[in-house]
Order: structure tokens, then C-alpha cells, then sequence
């Protein structure tokens, strides 16, 4: 059980790095979400795996679940929810503002150079919109 989690967290962890060095927002976003994930199970599994037994200590029982790492990955969801939802605000924002998703905001594609860019363009946050 403990390597079937632990290779859970590397692979979550991996592809979680492996997106955030993407150059695209959405994959930006993935990657957090995906490292979130990979916090979560190993908080989790901080609190030693065990089935089956209560997660409130009483007198008579001999052995017990720690409830401190379960409350602390129902803190750490609220987080990373509040804080995917922000990138996400963020990243519709940005693609907004400058026409793209590149983390930077500096890409363009082959078509949308500057010296091809006309007033009417840059006052409608990239979009092209028909002068008539």
C-alpha cells in the first residue's frame, strides 16, 4: 500500500513539475493543481495508512487513525480550490488583455507581428474586429 502511494505522489509530482515549465497558462494551471494533489496524498499519508480503525481516540481503543493530517489535507483542498480558481481568473484575464496564453504575454503567432498591428486591433485587447 505505502509503495503503491508513493508512486502515486512521484507521478503526480512529475507530471505536476512537468507542466509548470510549460510555457502556457492552462498547463500552468494543470501543473499547480496536479502538485496540490501530490501535497495532499503525502499529507495524508504522513498520518500512516491504516483501515478500518477509528479516527477519534477513546480509552478502550487500542489503536487509532491520527485525525490531524486528514484535517489538515481538508485545509490544504480549500486552499488549493481558492487558489486554482484565482489562476484561473487570472489566466481568462490575461488571454484577455493580450491575446494569448503564453505565461509572459509576449508570444505572438507568425500572423500577429507588431508592424502588422493597427490601431483598431490594440484598442480591442488583440481581437480583430471588422472597421465598418
Amino acid at each position: 500500500m505505502e509503495i503503491l502511494i508513493a508512486v502515486c505522489i512521484g507521478t503526480l509530482t512529475a507530471s505536476g513539475v512537468f507542466l509548470l515549465l510549460r510555457a502556457r497558462t492552462f498547463a500552468v494551471v494543470i501543473g499547480l493543481t496536479l502538485l496540490a494533489y501530490a501535497v495532499n496524498l503525502f499529507l495524508f499519508a504522513m498520518g500512516r495508512l491504516q483501515i478500518g480503525l477509528p479516527a477519534v481516540i477513546n480509552a478502550q481503543a487500542n489503536d487509532y487513525a491520527d485525525p490531524l493530517p486528514q484535517a489538515l489535507v481538508l485545509t490544504a483542498i480549500v486552499i488549493a480550490f481558492g487558489m486554482t480558481a484565482f489562476l484561473i481568473a487570472l489566466a481568462i484575464k490575461a488571454r484577455a488583455e493580450l491575446g494569448n496564453d503564453h505565461v509572459d504575454g509576449l508570444h505572438r503567432a507568425n500572423d500577429e507581428t507588431p508592424e502588422q498591428e493597427t490601431p483598431t486591433k490594440s484598442r480591442n485587447n488583440g481581437r480583430m474586429r471588422n472597421p465598418i
